[in-house]
């Protein structure tokens, strides 16, 4: 006889771009999955967007409440407000995937709160790929590893570091780098930008050990970032050039997709690259 699992409840905080793709997706329907709630700063447009564009309607929470309704909470609002959204979820023993990966360095307590009442924090691979790979080559030793990320100057618009020098993205008419450190050193700086460099900071040797260089070029229209790693066990070499969304150029089309397929892979059967 087939056992019948009661599908996983998912709840949105956020409902910008990234937010109203992944609810969209769960309303027509991920098996093993069913979308509970969602949280916006504007409830009646919420609502209002829900009520023309999805099959049945949800309730328009606020973001601490939305863990009374889910056993996972996506995270899809400004960074600010992760606390906010996960610190509930995770004192039930609940799972939040965190798109804001880069304020997971300014709330250190989340992950204790994780430990203490067995929740869980994931953190989809987003507009990177291929950290799987330099998770497996930090269970030996890594010697190096850098990224490069290259954007349409109009892709880090609004950066504070930028804002501060003056610098106008607008003006730049040949490749510029903006930023030479490392992942935890820009992390004030370029608090839009830094997400990526941050996930693979944390899937490799951390942030203090991963070098950033960001460039402002005006040659490229994609966000592009390549990836070298060194390692006792295997060298690697990663690129990827994400589409930018037409609602914000900063992320990537790609970056709601990683959050549905690390929904999928909660309920799915067989999993790739565990």
């Amino acid at each position: 006889m087939t056992k019948v699992k009661q599908p996983i409840k998912v709840a949105v905080g956020g409902f910008g771009a990234i937010g109203k793709f992944v609810a969209k997706a769960l309303d027509d329907g991920i098996e093993g999955l069913e979308l509970a709630a969602v949280s916006a700063s504007n409830v009646a447009k919420a609502e209002a967007y829900i009520a023309e564009t999805f099959s049945r309607g949800y309730k328009v929470m606020a973001l601490e409440e939305l863990a009374d309704e889910a056993d996972v909470v996506v995270e899809c609002c400004p960074a600010k407000f992760l606390s906010d959204v996960a610190s509930p979820a995770l004192k039930q023993g609940k799972t939040v995937v965190v798109i804001s990966v880069g304020a997971l360095l300014s709330n250190p307590h989340l992950e204790q709160l994780a430990r203490e009442h067995g929740g869980r924090i994931l953190v989809p691979s987003g507009a990177l790929l291929g950290l799987d790979a330099v998770q497996s080559v930090s269970q030996g030793v890594i010697h190096e590893i850098n990224m490069v990320t290259q954007k349409p100057p109009l892709g880090l618009y609004g950066a504070p570091a930028l804002v501060e020098q003056g610098f106008d993205p607008t003006a730049v008419t040949e490749p510029t780098k903006v930023f030479d450190g490392t992942a935890e050193e820009a992390i004030v700086g370029f608090p839009a930008n830094l997400n990526v460099a941050v996930a693979l900071g944390l899937a490799g040797s951390g942030v203090r050990n991963t070098h950033l260089e960001i460039w402002a070029d005006p040659t490229v229209v994609r966000n592009t970032h390549t990836i070298t790693v060194k390692s006792d066990s295997a060298d690697l070499t990663l690129k990827i050039e994400n589409i930018p969304t037409e609602e914000n150029p900063k992320t990537g089309k790609i970056t709601p997709l990683s959050v549905i397929s690390t929904l999928r892979r909660l309920s799915a059967p067989v999993v790739i690259g565990a």
